[in-house]
């Protein structure tokens, strides 16, 4: 059985994970979470989309959640002039 196209959410949700490089620890599982629920707006939301906002929120969760352990901890660039080398 062949896997249908991905639709536009989905493809730009691989998109983004692509752009992240290699994936670690439970990144794999979030993607994977990511593009199945992707999957699912592109297909409608089921139920003549009422499924919609509630998916759109566990996608957004979940790409928040695969974001997090990519944010970096030096948001200042000029956070070490005060310091003496």
């Amino acid at each position: 059985m062949a896997t249908p196209p991905a639709g536009p959410v989905e493809r730009a949700v691989r998109s983004d994970v692509e752009q992240l490089g290699d994936l670690v620890r439970i990144e794999p599982s979030l993607s994977e979470m990511a593009y199945t629920l992707a999957r699912e707006i592109d297909a409608g939301g089921g139920e003549d989309g009422k499924l919609l906002p509630q998916l759109n929120r566990e996608l957004r969760q979940t790409l928040a959640q695969l974001l997090e352990g990519r944010a970096t901890d030096d948001d200042d660039d000029l956070g070490d002039l005060g310091s003496p080398e």
